[in-house]
């Protein structure tokens, strides 16, 4: 019987990942995509009739459908009455699998910078992606969170993972809300120095303001998460901006510590339901992990400092620091690429337009974690990875689930329900 239910899995896992590929040989070489209004990512005005050029996977050309002259041996891909937007960047994900990515990239996030823990075939998938448009989402990696016993050991972790070649590094500076040690100040120094020496930026775990300050100061190269504990003052913002650090607020992250309680709408939800993991799903409807979850102090708590996140959110982007959008997403209950949509529309409910919400998820992403060269805008020599809607997110920011087709490197990747 265990192993029928073994095979079982298996088949599943492979009917799973079959319907989450899409084939990239024989692609034409030149694609016209017509019709469309397109958002660059920039913040401009969008563009109504127009056309975006692919050609072996790059943009070519992107605007009004008048200034586009479209080569004879294109393929024309019509999109009247659509919304192209550039493809989304989740800036702090975990990818644990490349099943993970194709997930990731069912939903419209097409790139994902993984902070910790992936697996080989992982890696792998990073390094293939430099020489070609992957069938899954974009991924960087940081390899294992680091957590070092002393100054040497932080040294000596930092080696090992630049050995590895990751492409930023990941510590947690975090108490758990008082149930676990918390690195200590000369220990992420270490870490911090001995990265930078190597030409690698360092991502930080963190909850309370007064060690994001303290780790400003050391040299912290990204806040991976919120401040909870207590409203972000000055003396915080302005040390964000003369370092010129960006800040991933990972709402959902907290949202995920305590929705389970009951079950949560999303749950019905037919974009969810499109790719969801359903053992997850079954678990998070327990009637035991729902009462343990309501009883859970940590829970509460973390549902009680939501608001702190989200005003911080607020603060921080109306003084001019970058945000990039991040879920935490990978661990159980967090799920890959429906997470990001509802992360998106929380950041508007904290206070910023549709606009600044979606640049956060693609073009402020991407110069977050320096990959803006070839992500996060659609225009001319980008990766031509990007996500065509039923209808305008700054219209409405619910919009963005409303997805008609996905495409990295101008391929399509799945279509969603609609």
């Amino acid at each position: 019987m265990r192993l029928q239910s073994a095979l079982s899995r298996l088949l599943a896992s492979a009917a799973s990942l079959a319907a989450l590929t899409v084939p990239v040989a024989a692609q034409p070489s030149v694609r016209a995509f017509t019709g469309a209004t397109l958002i660059d990512g920039n913040g401009d005005t969008p563009i109504a009739n127009a056309t975006l050029l692919v050609r072996d996977g790059r943009i070519v050309a992107a605007g009004p459908a008048a200034r586009v002259t479209i080569p004879a041996n294109a393929e024309r891909v019509a999109l009247a009455g659509k919304v192209i937007i550039p493809g989304l960047i989740n800036a702090h994900g975990h990818a644990s699998s490349v099943v993970n990515l194709r997930t990731y990239a069912a939903y419209g996030v097409t790139t994902v910078y993984s902070l910790g823990d992936e697996t080989p075939d992982v890696f792998a998938a990073r390094d293939a992606q430099r020489t070609a448009a992957p069938s899954h989402a974009r991924v960087y990696v940081a390899g294992p969170v680091l957590n070092p016993s002393s100054p040497d050991d932080a040294r000596a972790q930092v080696a090992a993972v630049a050995d590895r070649k990751v492409d930023i590094v990941k510590i947690r500076v975090d108490d758990n809300l008082g149930t676990s040690p918390k690195m200590k100040p000369e220990i992420y120094r270490a870490v911090i120095d001995a990265a930078h020496a190597r030409g690698l930026r360092v991502a930080v775990h963190l909850y309370y303001l007064d060690d994001a300050k303290d780790l400003l100061a050391a040299g912290a190269d990204y806040v991976a998460h919120s401040v909870r504990d207590q409203p972000v003052d000055a003396a915080f913002t302005q040390a964000m901006l003369r370092a010129n650090v960006c800040y991933s607020p990972t709402l959902m992250r907290e949202v995920s510590t305590y929705v389970y309680e009951s079950t949560p709408a999303f749950f019905k939800d037919s974009l969810f339901l499109a790719h969801a993991n359903r053992e997850w799903m079954a678990t998070a409807q327990q009637p035991a992990r729902q009462e343990a979850t309501r009883t859970s102090v940590s829970a509460q708590r973390y549902k009680a400092q939501l608001p702190v996140a989200m005003r911080n959110v607020k603060a921080l982007h109306q003084a001019g620091v970058p945000i990039a959008m991040g879920t935490d997403t990978g661990p159980v209950g967090r799920f890959q690429g429906y997470f990001e949509l509802m992360e998106i529309e929380m950041m508007v409910d904290a206070g910023l337009t549709p606009t600044q919400a979606l640049q956060s998820a693609t073009r402020d992403a991407a110069r977050c974690l320096k990959i803006d060269g070839d992500v996060g805008t659609l225009a001319a020599g980008k990766a031509a990875d990007f996500v065509v809607l039923d209808a305008s997110p700054l219209e409405r920011i619910s919009n963005i689930r409303r997805q008609h087709s996905v495409w990295i490197g101008g391929v399509r990747m799945v279509s969603l329900p609609q």
